[in-house]
This record gives C-alpha cells, structure tokens and sequence, in this order.
C-alpha cells in the first residue's frame, strides 16, 4: 500500500490526473490548511475563506482529468485561490452596486409616476399607429401581437396562407419601426 504523505506535490499530481482519491485527499490534507490561513488574511473572513477552500478543493476534483500544472502543485492551488477571491471581491462590488442602485431608485418615487405617465402616453400613440395600419394588415397584426396567435393559427383563421400572415406582419412593422421610430425619438426628446 502507498504511503501518499511520502510522496512529493508531482507525484501527487499525477495520481490526481489518473483519478486516484487518496492522492486528492493527501493534497487536502497537505494545502487545506495553509491555503485557508492564506484565503483568511485576504478576505478577513474565516467563514467565507473555507468557502472558498471548498470551492477550489471541489473544482479540482472534478476537473482533475483536465487540469494541466504548469508550475507546481503549490503555485497552481494558491493561483486557485487568488483567482478565487478575485471572484468573490468582484461579484460583491457588482452587488453592492447593484444594491446601491435599488436604493437610489427607491428613494425617488416620484419618478416612476412619471414613468406611468409616459408609458401610458407611449401605448396611446402606439395604438394610434396601429390603427392607421391597411384593415387586413392590422387585423393580421392584431392577431399576432395581441392574442398571440401563431402564424398558422392566423392563416387558418383567416383562411389565408402563412406566407401572407408573414408578409403582412413584416410589412407592419416596417411601417411601425418608420412611424415610431421618429415618434419615439421626439417623445424622448420633450420628456427629458
């Protein structure tokens, strides 16, 4: 039987890379220590610097097949862990920001009335469009976009093709993306 803690951080490696347990479970034992007082000094938090020791322990089992040491076993662990921590600081400041944000527009209340406002405002002039669509064009797009028809469902209503229900939603939109986009440009614009 091999005695694994007689054993050197490549030999270790290489019996990780072929899948053997016991060698990952001495690397453990060897690095989890060192690795969490290191994780412990960065984040100054003993609870999330053991999570990320599991994290890192977890990732390097199961990609042990994969894993290429370039350098030693030590550098590749304590790299893990860096970059690990990287992560961790990262996606804490996106959430503070993130959070920050929400208070920010939390603390505004007014403007989402304002928003109400111009929302309402925007689908009244959307409809108002629509409206002045050709008859078969909007009921086809009617169908479409506000009963959520499909394309088939269409045709067989109307007893038209779905080439045609395709061509007349294309078609709408164009002329929706032209009328609107210079409407919505100008509402923008005055409501700023």
């Amino acid at each position: 039987m091999t005695n694994y803690s007689k054993l050197t951080d490549t030999e270790l490696a290489a019996l990780l890379k072929e899948g053997d347990h016991p060698a990952y479970t001495e690397i453990y034992n060897r690095y989890k220590f060192i690795l969490h007082a290191h994780a412990v000094n960065k984040l100054r938090e003993r609870e999330e610097a053991r999570d990320i020791i599991q994290e890192v322990f977890t990732y390097l089992w199961s990609k042990h097949e994969v894993i290429q040491f370039s350098g030693s076993l030590s550098g590749y662990l304590y790299g893990a862990i860096r970059h690990a921590i990287l992560n961790k600081v990262t996606r804490k400041q996106v959430q503070e920001k993130y959070f920050d944000s929400i208070k920010a527009f939390a603390m505004q209340g007014d403007v989402v009335t304002d928003h109400l406002i111009r929302e309402n405002q925007l689908k009244y002039y959307i409809e108002k469009e629509i409206l002045l669509l050709p008859r078969k064009m909007r009921e086809v797009f009617e169908m479409s976009r506000k009963e959520y028809l499909t394309h088939k469902e269409i045709a067989w209503k109307l007893e038209i093709s779905e080439q045609t229900v395709s061509k007349q939603i294309t078609n709408a939109l164009k002329i929706l993306k032209v009328k609107l986009g210079i409407l919505i440009y100008l509402f923008l614009m005055m409501h700023r």
